[in-house]
Protein backbone atom coordinates (compact mmCIF):
# COMPACT_ATOMS: atom_id res chain seq x y z
CA UNK A 1 0.00 0.00 0.00
CA UNK A 2 1.32 3.43 -0.94
CA UNK A 3 0.45 6.44 1.18
CA UNK A 4 0.24 9.62 -0.88
CA UNK A 5 0.15 12.02 2.06
CA UNK A 6 3.91 12.60 1.81
CA UNK A 7 4.15 12.62 -1.98
CA UNK A 8 5.75 15.77 -3.38
CA UNK A 9 5.71 16.74 -7.02
CA UNK A 10 7.58 19.62 -8.59
CA UNK A 11 6.26 21.01 -11.85
CA UNK A 12 8.51 23.16 -13.97
CA UNK A 13 6.27 24.67 -16.61
CA UNK A 14 2.59 25.17 -17.13
CA UNK A 15 -0.04 22.61 -16.11
CA UNK A 16 -3.76 22.23 -16.72
CA UNK A 17 -6.27 20.24 -14.66
CA UNK A 18 -9.53 18.61 -15.76
CA UNK A 19 -11.62 17.35 -12.87
CA UNK A 20 -14.15 14.54 -13.03
CA UNK A 21 -16.87 16.99 -12.01
CA UNK A 22 -17.15 19.74 -14.60
CA UNK A 23 -16.45 23.27 -13.48
CA UNK A 24 -18.20 25.82 -15.68
CA UNK A 25 -18.46 29.55 -15.03
CA UNK A 26 -21.33 31.80 -16.07
CA UNK A 27 -20.48 33.41 -19.41
CA UNK A 28 -20.13 32.30 -23.02
CA UNK A 29 -18.68 29.02 -24.20
CA UNK A 30 -15.76 30.98 -25.68
CA UNK A 31 -15.08 32.71 -22.36
CA UNK A 32 -15.12 29.34 -20.59
CA UNK A 33 -12.56 27.92 -23.01
CA UNK A 34 -10.27 30.95 -23.21
CA UNK A 35 -10.43 31.48 -19.45
CA UNK A 36 -8.79 34.91 -19.72
CA UNK A 37 -6.28 33.96 -22.43
CA UNK A 38 -5.94 35.91 -25.68
CA UNK A 39 -7.91 34.51 -28.62
CA UNK A 40 -5.73 32.80 -31.22
CA UNK A 41 -8.22 31.88 -33.97
CA UNK A 42 -6.26 28.92 -35.34
CA UNK A 43 -5.47 27.41 -31.94
CA UNK A 44 -9.09 28.00 -30.84
CA UNK A 45 -10.53 26.20 -33.90
CA UNK A 46 -8.09 23.31 -33.44
CA UNK A 47 -9.10 23.09 -29.78
CA UNK A 48 -12.81 22.94 -30.68
CA UNK A 49 -12.09 20.14 -33.15
CA UNK A 50 -9.94 18.17 -30.71
CA UNK A 51 -12.59 18.52 -28.00
CA UNK A 52 -15.39 17.28 -30.29
CA UNK A 53 -17.30 20.54 -29.80
CA UNK A 54 -17.76 21.69 -33.42
CA UNK A 55 -21.17 20.03 -33.96
CA UNK A 56 -22.47 21.19 -30.58
CA UNK A 57 -21.48 24.79 -31.26
CA UNK A 58 -23.03 24.71 -34.74
CA UNK A 59 -26.38 23.73 -33.18
CA UNK A 60 -26.40 26.57 -30.65
CA UNK A 61 -28.23 29.78 -31.61
CA UNK A 62 -25.18 32.02 -31.08
CA UNK A 63 -22.45 29.43 -31.58
CA UNK A 64 -19.61 29.73 -29.11
CA UNK A 65 -20.98 33.12 -28.03
CA UNK A 66 -23.98 31.36 -26.49
CA UNK A 67 -24.33 32.24 -22.82
CA UNK A 68 -23.96 29.34 -20.43
CA UNK A 69 -26.25 29.42 -17.44
CA UNK A 70 -25.02 29.15 -13.89
CA UNK A 71 -22.83 26.03 -13.57
CA UNK A 72 -23.67 25.12 -17.18
CA UNK A 73 -27.29 24.32 -16.39
CA UNK A 74 -28.27 24.56 -20.08
CA UNK A 75 -25.60 22.07 -21.23
CA UNK A 76 -25.41 18.29 -21.05
CA UNK A 77 -22.84 16.62 -18.82
CA UNK A 78 -20.83 15.59 -21.87
CA UNK A 79 -20.83 19.14 -23.27
CA UNK A 80 -19.64 20.55 -19.96
CA UNK A 81 -16.87 17.96 -19.75
CA UNK A 82 -15.71 18.68 -23.30
CA UNK A 83 -15.69 22.45 -22.64
CA UNK A 84 -13.58 21.80 -19.59
CA UNK A 85 -11.23 19.63 -21.66
CA UNK A 86 -11.07 22.33 -24.36
CA UNK A 87 -10.10 24.87 -21.68
CA UNK A 88 -7.18 22.67 -20.65
CA UNK A 89 -6.08 21.97 -24.24
CA UNK A 90 -6.24 25.65 -25.20
CA UNK A 91 -3.78 26.49 -22.43
CA UNK A 92 -1.08 24.54 -24.30
CA UNK A 93 0.28 23.19 -21.03
CA UNK A 94 3.41 21.17 -20.40
CA UNK A 95 1.54 18.81 -18.07
CA UNK A 96 -2.14 17.82 -18.06
CA UNK A 97 -3.79 16.33 -14.98
CA UNK A 98 -6.98 14.53 -15.99
CA UNK A 99 -9.32 12.99 -13.44
CA UNK A 100 -11.54 10.59 -15.40
CA UNK A 101 -12.30 13.12 -18.17
CA UNK A 102 -14.47 10.71 -20.16
CA UNK A 103 -16.98 9.87 -17.43
CA UNK A 104 -19.74 12.07 -18.87
CA UNK A 105 -19.28 11.35 -22.58
CA UNK A 106 -20.52 8.49 -24.77
CA UNK A 107 -18.18 5.68 -25.84
CA UNK A 108 -17.65 6.96 -29.40
CA UNK A 109 -16.70 10.45 -28.20
CA UNK A 110 -14.54 9.02 -25.42
CA UNK A 111 -12.55 7.00 -27.98
CA UNK A 112 -12.02 10.09 -30.15
CA UNK A 113 -10.96 12.19 -27.14
CA UNK A 114 -8.65 9.43 -25.95
CA UNK A 115 -6.89 9.43 -29.33
CA UNK A 116 -6.44 13.20 -29.04
CA UNK A 117 -4.88 12.75 -25.61
CA UNK A 118 -2.45 10.18 -27.01
CA UNK A 119 -1.48 12.54 -29.86
CA UNK A 120 -0.62 15.18 -27.25
CA UNK A 121 1.42 12.56 -25.34
CA UNK A 122 -0.94 13.00 -22.42
CA UNK A 123 -0.83 10.11 -20.03
CA UNK A 124 -4.06 9.18 -18.31
CA UNK A 125 -3.56 7.77 -14.85
CA UNK A 126 -6.14 6.00 -12.76
CA UNK A 127 -5.23 5.92 -9.07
Amino acid sequence: MILYSELQIEVHGKFAYVSQTSWIQTGTIRENILFGSELDDQRYEETLERSSLIKDIELLPYGDLTEIGERGVNLSGGQKQRIQLARALYQNADLYLLDDPFSAVDAHTAKKLFNVMISFHIILLHV
